[in-house]
């Protein structure tokens, strides 16, 4: 397998730290935590998300594209880091935003909807949950093209086989950083969303034979349709690097900290971004961040991690979201 035969845009000029959390570990009394840092990802704000969009931006320039078209909720980190990449390249951006909580999105709202504005977005269109977002972005890139522009299509989470190669590279770097501190991991826990995170460091891993079990926690659908989604895109992406694909054992992906829905705040999330905040002074966002360190710590207080154990928390960014969901986090 070769990574290298794929065009990547490099918008992080190193590995992003992995270092251990001991004040959030004693906290918690179970595991030794540690934290792999892609909160520190370059472009504005930093996220998971930026590691997808180095092999879709490459692609979407290789093709002469001039405008990258992509879909998210009204918080989406997805959205803002696909405008700051369009903004690094000289392209244009415009963004489908999903009301999946009716009535969430508000022009006027902080976080990632100030910064829509602030970097620039050419267009938003603002649609409902169950509408075809796949056909209105469909009718925004026809649009650009009457005008004589092409424009680029990405994924919700930039999470396709080509998207999630971003995390299959990540597992690579995971493998030689543990190697390089000389740390071994019992498990690696992840927030589960779009699938293309999971779904790469699932594959990567098996790429390199890193074989700690990869735990995602569900920030939006039920158990199983979020695993057989997850098998289809991490086959997806093994085929795309002719490579054997992860099996229906190796994908975990637990729903039991999702709460009453998609971005929808939990007594567990609060707990855990403020624990996370005041231990180690550590950022976490209120949709996956937040509710994947939120499985973490339930699964360390049910005994499913142990003393003695190691546990790599995969930090997936997100922090501007929190400056909409202050009335919530500043209760207490």
């Amino acid at each position: 397998m070769q990574l290298a035969r794929f065009p990547r845009r490099r918008y992080t000029p190193s590995f992003t730290p992995m270092e251990p959390a001991p004040n959030l570990s004693a906290v918690v009394g179970g595991p030794e935590i540690w934290i792999k840092r892609d909160d520190l990802l370059g472009l504005a704000a930093g996220g998971n998300k930026t590691r997808k969009l180095e092999f879709l931006v490459a692609d979407a320039l290789a093709q002469g594209c001039d405008t990258l078209i992509t879909v998210g909720a009204p918080q989406s980190n997805h959205c803002r880091l696909t405008l700051a990449a369009a903004n690094k390249e000289g392209l244009k951006c415009r963004l489908v935003l999903e009301q999946r909580v009716p009535g969430s999105y508000k022009v006027d709202a902080s976080g990632n909807n100030f910064l829509y504005k602030l970097l620039g977005v050419e267009a938003i269109t603002v649609k409902n949950a169950g509408d075809d977002l796949n056909a209105e972005m469909q009718k925004i890139s026809g649009e650009l093209e009457a005008q004589g522009r092409k424009g680029y299509i990405i994924p919700g989470g930039g999470s396709n086989a080509l998207g999630a190669l971003g995390y299959v590279a990540c597992a690579h770097e995971i493998a030689a950083q543990s190697f390089d501190l000389g740390v071994s991991f019992d498990a690696i826990v992840v927030a589960s969303g779009s699938c293309g995170t999971h779904s790469g460091l699932l594959v990567g891993a098996k790429s390199v034979h890193f074989d700690a079990p990869i735990i995602g926690i569900n920030v939006r659908r039920p158990r199983a349709e979020q695993e057989a989604n997850l098998l289809k895109l991490a086959v997806e992406t093994a085929t795309l690097l002719d490579i054997e694909a992860p099996k229906a054992r190796d994908v975990t992906a637990l729903d039991e900290w999702v709460g009453p829905g998609y971005s929808i705040p939990t007594d567990e999330m609060v707990e855990a971004v403020r624990m996370t905040a005041r231990t180690e002074s550590v950022l976490l966002d209120p949709v996956y961040s937040g509710k994947a360190m939120a499985g973490l710590i339930g699964l360390s207080r049910q005994g499913h991690f142990k003393r003695g154990q190691r546990v790599l928390f995969v930090h997936t960014g997100g922090s501007p979201a929190l400056y909409a969901y202050q009335d919530v986090l500043r209760q207490a």
